[in-house]
C-alpha cells in the first residue's frame, strides 16, 4: 500500500527524532566523559600535591624536562603550553623546578593561573602571567645570593587554558657543562649541584623523562649521558632533538638526513618510549607589547608554532627528495610531541588509577593512627605517667645494653657494624714505638662488621696479639755505659742494676702509649652502644620520641660514665705498669730462668775458650775511670786463701778462681765494656723486658674486664637510677619539656587532621572517577 505525505512526514520525522536522540545521547556520554577527564586530571594533580606536601609514598605520573641550559628547555615547555610565562635565555634563569599542571578548559580564553604558596599549600592563589614571572624571577634571585643556590623544593603553579593540554610537567634547571680549572670552581660546584637535583628528581619511577637533546650527531650523548644512569634501558624515556631548524641547514647530504631522522640501533640503542626521537623547533621572540616584543598575544604565537613546523617539514622533504611518511611526520613538531605526551599521561593515568586507591586507603589508616597515637600522647602529658615512662625506658635501655654485650643480631651488621679497618679508623690503631702497626688481615674476623660485646673480644684479642708480639727495642753501647753510673760506697759497676736501670725505662716508655690505645679503642666501642640500643628500641616501641631533653640526659649520663669508668680503669693499669717498673722482683720479672741459665753457661764456656786462648801479656786494659791496679787484684785474690780458713780442706782449683778474678775483673773492677759484659747485659735486659711484657698483658686485660666492663653490668644501672630520680626532683617540664611537646603534638595533630581530610577527599574523587572510567571509554 503507498503511503501517503503525511505517513512518509511522519517517518521522516520519527527518524529525525531519533537521530537527535542518538546525538544528544552521544553529546551527553561526550560530555560525561570530558568530566570524567577534567575530574580525573583534578584528582592526580592534588595528588601531586599531595605527595609533595607530606612526603607520602606515592608519585602521580608526571613529564620531567630535562636538559642542558642550551637545549631550549624552558622554550620547548612554554611552547607546549600554548602561552610564555617564564624567562627564557643565556644562563641558568631556572633555579627551582617548576611544576605545571596544566588542564584543557576550551572557556578560559586567557591563561588562568594559580600559584601554590610555600607557606600555604592547600590552597592556590589566583595570580596573573605577570606577577608570576615576577614572582619566579625573585626565587632565581634569592637562591642566586644563596649558598646552596639551588633548591629541590617545587614551585607548583595550576594553568586552565583552551590551548593547554592536560599535562603536568615539571621544568628542571638547566644542566651545565663547566670548563675545568680552579679558576671555575664556582661554576664547578653549581653543575654538581644542578645534576644532584635533576638526578633526584629522575629517581621517581611514576615520571617520564623527556630528555632534550641539542645535537645533529646521536654520537654526542650530553644529556642521555646523565639519564641512563637512571634509566639505563631509556624505558621512560622520551627522547627529543630541539632547535631543529638550525640544523637542517647543516646537513649537506639527503643520507645525513635519513641517519638523522632514524638513528642507527648503534648510536641510540635502548627501548626509549615512542620508538625514536621527536624533533622540535620553537619561533624566537617573545610575547608582549613593548617594541622588544614579536608577538602580539599568545594567539600569535601559537600561530607561529604551528607555521614553523610546517617549515620545518617542507625543508625536510626538500633535503630528503621525496615526502615524510606519515610515520616520520609523526615525529616532527611541538604539536605532536604534546599529543603524544598527553596521550601517554593520560594512559598512565588510567592504569593507575586502581592501584592509587589502596594505597590512599593505606594512607589514610596510617594517618587516622598516628592521629590516635598522638591524642594518647596528649593524654599522657602528666606528672605520674611521664615518670613511668621514664623509669620504664631505663629499664628497657639497660636490658638492651646487656644484650648488646652478651651478644645478639637484632641490629643489622651493615648498619652498625664496624669492620676492624673501620674500627682503627674511628677508634685508633695499637702502635708501637716503631710506628708499625699490625696488619688487618692477620687478625681473625677483621673483616667481619662486628658490634657490642664480639668487637670487645676481637679488640682485646688484637691488643694481646700486638703486644705479645713486641721485641725489647734496642739497646746501645752508650745507653750500657751511661746506666751505669756511679755507686754511692764505691765506683765499681754493677751490671746487674744497669739491665734493671734499661729494662724498667725500656717497658715504661713500651707499654703506657698501648694503655691509652687500649683505652681509647674500648672506650669507643663501648659509646657504640647507645645508638644501637636506641635502634633496638624504636624497632620494638619502646623509645621515647619527642622527648629530646630527657634523651640528650641519658646520653650525657652514659657518656660520662663511660669516660670515667675507662678513665679509672687505665689509672689503675697505670699503677701496675708504673710499680712493675718501679722495683725489678727477680721472682716476677725473671720468668725464663732456665733460657739465662743455658744462655750464661754457654757464654762461660766461650769466655774460659777465649781466655785459654789468649797469650798472657796480649790483653790490654782500657781505664775508664776506675782507680784499680794490677798489684791490688792480685792481693785481692789471695786473701779468700787467709779469710777463710773453714776452705782449707777444700781443694783449690786454680783453673775457677781464674775464671772467677777474670770475671770480677770484667764485671765490677773495671768499666771497659767488653763483649762478654755487653752481652750479660743484653740478656739480663731481654729477660727482665720479657717479664714485665707477660705481667703487663695479664694485669692489663683482667684490669678491664673487671673495671671497665663490668662496671656497664653491675654499676651503671644503680648510677643512672640515681640521676633519673635526681632529674625528676628537680624539674620534671624542663627534663620532658612538657611545653614545647603539649606544642609541637599539636602542631602535628592539626597537620595529621588536615592530611587525613585530604586523604578521605582524594579517595572519594579517585572512587568516583574509576567508576566513570569503567562506565566510559575516555
Amino acid at each position: 500500500m503507498k503511503k501517503g505525505p503525511t505517513a512518509e512526514w511522519g517517518e521522516g520525522r520519527r527518524s529525525e527524532v531519533a537521530e537527535e536522540d542518538q546525538e544528544d545521547e552521544r553529546e551527553e556520554e561526550d560530555g560525561s566523559s570530558l568530566s570524567a577527564s577534567w575530574k580525573l586530571y583534578e584528582a592526580y594533580n592534588e595528588l601531586h600535591g599531595l605527595a609533595q606536601e607530606f612526603e607520602t609514598p606515592f608519585d602521580a605520573p608526571a613529564v620531567l624536562v630535562v636538559g642542558h641550559q642550551t637545549d631550549g628547555k624552558s622554550a620547548l615547555v612554554e611552547a607546549l603550553m600554548g602561552f610564555q610565562f617564564n624567562h627564557v635565555g643565556g644562563g641558568t634563569k631556572t633555579r627551582r623546578p617548576i611544576t605545571l599542571h596544566m588542564k584543557y578548559n576550551p572557556a578560559c580564553v586567557v591563561p588562568v593561573c594559580r600559584l601554590v604558596p610555600d607557606a600555604d599549600p592547600s590552597v592556590a592563589n589566583r595570580m596573573s602571567l605577570p606577577e608570576i614571572q615576577a614572582y619566579i624571577e625573585a626565587e632565581n634571585m634569592r637562591l642566586e645570593s644563596d649558598p646552596c643556590q639551588f633548591s629541590e623544593k617545587e614551585i607548583i603553579i595550576r594553568v586552565e587554558y583552551k590551548n593547554c593540554p592536560n599535562l603536568t610537567i615539571i621544568d628542571t634547571p638547566g644542566l651545565v657543562i663547566p670548563a675545568p680549572g680552579r679558576r671555575n670552581r664556582t661554576l664547578q660546584g653549581q653543575a654538581r649541584a644542578v645534576e644532584a637535583l635533576v638526578r633526584a628528581k629522575m629517581q621517581h619511577k611514576e615520571f617520564i623523562i623527556l630528555c632534550l637533546e641539542d645535537c645533529s650527531d646521536w654520537s654526542n650523548a650530553t644529556t642521555r649521558r646523565i639519564v641512563m644512569q637512571i634509566d639505563p634501558e631509556l624505558s621512560r624515556t622520551v627522547v627529543v632533538s630541539t632547535k631543529l631548524d638550525t640544523k637542517i641547514p647543516q646537513f649537506s647530504r639527503a643520507a645525513d638526513v635519513e641517519v638523522f631522522l632514524r638513528p642507527p640501533a648503534c648510536t641510540l640503542d635502548g627501548f626509549l618510549l615512542g620508538g625514536s626521537p621527536f624533533f622540535t623547533s620553537v619561533p624566537s621572540g617573545r610575547v608582549g607589547s613593548g617594541n622588544e616584543a614579536v608577538y602580539r598575544s599568545n594567539e600569535e604565537f601559537k600561530k607561529a608554532i604551528c607555521l614553523r613546523e610546517m617549515e620545518d617539514i617542507a625543508s625536510l622533504e626538500e633535503k630528503l627528495g621525496r615526502e615524510l611518511s606519515k610515520e616520520e611526520r609523526s615525529r616532527i613538531g611541538v604539536s605532536r610531541l604534546r599529543s603524544f605526551l598527553e596521550e601517554l599521561l593520560q594512559k598512565r593515568y588510567m592504569d593507575s588509577v586502581p592501584l592509587i586507591i589502596p594505597l590512599l586507603e593505606k594512607e589514610l589508616r596510617s594517618s587516622t593512627r598516628k592521629l590516635r597515637d598522638i591524642n594518647q600522647e596528649i593524654s599522657n602529658l602528666d606528672e605520674t605517667k611521664l615518670k613511668e615512662k621514664g623509669r620504664a625506658f631505663h629499664d628497657s635501655f639497660l636490658t638492651k645494653l646487656s644484650l648488646l654485650l652478651k651478644g645478639t643480631v637484632v641490629a643489622p651488621p651493615d648498619k652498625f657494624g664496624e669492620s676492624l679497618l673501620d674500627e682503627r679508623t674511628t677508634g685508633g690503631t695499637f702502635t708501637g714505638t716503631d710506628g708499625l702497626q699490625l696488619p688487618h688481615k692477620m687478625m681473625p674476623n677483621a673483616g667481619m662488621r662486628l658490634y657490642g660485646g664480639a668487637q670487645y673480644h676481637r679488640a682485646m684479642a688484637e691488643f694481646r696479639l700486638v703486644v705479645g708480639a713486641v721485641k725489647c727495642p734496642p739497646i746501645t753501647r752508650e745507653e750500657i755505659v751511661n746506666a751505669c753510673g756511679v755507686e754511692d760506697i764505691h765506683d765499681g759497676t754493677n751490671y746487674s742494676r744497669t739491665a734493671c736501670v734499661i729494662a724498667v725505662a725500656k717497658a715504661r716508655d713500651t707499654f703506657e702509649p698501648f694503655l691509652h690505645q687500649l683505652g681509647f679503642r674500648l672506650l669507643h666501642i663501648l659509646k657504640r652502644l647507645l645508638p644501637i640500643s636506641m635502634y633496638l628500641l624504636q624497632k620494638d616501641g619502646e623509645y621515647l620520641s619527642g622527648h629530646e631533653v630527657f634523651l640528650r640526659r641519658v646520653e650525657t649520663a652514659f657518656n660520662s660514665f663511660a669516660e670515667s669508668t675507662e678513665r679509672a680503669c687505665r689509672d689503675k693499669c697505670m699503677e701496675d705498669l708504673v710499680s712493675t717498673t718501679r722495683y725489678v722482683t727477680w721472682s716476677l720479672h725473671n720468668k725464663n730462668r732456665a733460657g739465662l741459665r743455658q744462655f750464661l753457661d754457654s757464654f762461660a764456656g766461650a769466655e774460659q775458650f777465649s781466655a785459654n786462648s789468649v797469650p798472657s801479656g796480649v790483653q790490654q786494659e782500657s781505664y775508664l775511670g776506675s782507680n784499680d791496679n794490677k798489684s791490688d787484684r792480685l792481693k785481692a785474690d789471695s786473701k779468700p786463701n787467709h779469710s777463710a780458713p773453714g776452705y782449707d780442706s777444700i781443694p783449690c782449683n786454680p783453673t775457677a778462681e781464674t775464671r772467677l778474678v777474670d770475671l770480677l775483673d770484667s764485671t765490677l773492677w773495671n768499666r771497659r765494656l767488653a763483649p762478654s759484659s755487653e752481652r750479660i747485659v743484653y740478656a739480663l735486659v731481654h729477660q727482665i723486658f720479657h717479664g714485665i711484657k707477660e705481667h703487663f698483658l695479664v694485669s692489663t686485660e683482667l684490669k678491664f674486664n673487671c673495671f671497665f666492663l663490668m662496671p656497664v653490668v653491675d654499676k651503671l644501672p644503680a648510677l643512672l637510677r640515681e640521676d633519673l630520680e635526681l632529674a625528676f626532683g628537680d624539674d620534671l617540664d624542663h627534663i620532658f619539656d612538657i611545653t614545647q611537646l603539649r606544642h609541637s603534638l599539636g602542631q602535628r595533630k592539626r597537620e595529621l587532621e588536615i592530611e587525613s581530610k585530604r586523604l578521605q577527599r582524594l579517595k572519594e574523587k579517585f572512587r568516583e572517577v574509576n567508576e566513570q572510567l569503567s562506565s566510559y571509554c575516555i
